[in-house]
């Protein structure tokens, strides 16, 4: 009984402090950011180069355009986000993939409408809206869609450690 009792206090314990922990306190502040007219080979060096699966495309003023991720990259490749593993094993015996992007630039094979959060949304709200859209990351933005920063599973996970101790 005092076991059941224990795993619903921590329960409890946990619910609170995704509603106490804010964005804002758990986001990355300092992003590195592209434009939507850098070339896809620099990004990919990039993304590749500091071990970053995302980068937010922003224009002149910092106002959010989309996002371009390694999967934006692989879909180049005809290896889509959408694909299922049946997709990548009919392609290996020779069946084409489906919506395969193609560009020269950020801006022809970006995601054009990235998910984005306010700074201050609590993180269970952060992390609800990660896993519903199937997401790495948030961008974090104002109420003119201006780039605050990000917040990333591992962030959430950090400030929960933080928290516990």
């Amino acid at each position: 009984m005092d076991t059941i009792q224990e795993e619903g206090s921590g329960k409890q314990i946990r619910s609170a402090m995704g509603l106490e922990l804010l964005v804002r306190d758990v986001m990355t502040k300092e992003v590195m950011v592209i434009t939507k007219y850098e070339s896809i080979p620099k990004v990919a060096n990039i993304l590749s180069g500091k071990n970053i699966s995302g980068l937010p495309v922003v224009d002149n003023d910092r106002k959010v355009l989309g996002i371009i991720t390694q999967a934006d990259i692989l879909s180049m490749l005809g290896v889509g986000r959408e694909h299922t593993f049946k997709d990548l094993l009919k392609y290996m015996l020779g069946e084409r993939l489906p919506e395969r992007k193609m560009g020269d630039i950020v801006g022809d094979i970006m995601t054009n409408r990235a998910i984005t959060i306010k700074p201050d949304a609590n993180i269970a709200d952060a992390v609800r809206i990660m896993d519903e859209k199937k997401i790495r990351r948030l961008i974090v933005t104002d109420d003119r869609d201006v780039l605050l920063g990000i917040i990333t599973r591992a962030d959430i996970l950090k400030a929960v450690i933080k928290k516990l101790k």
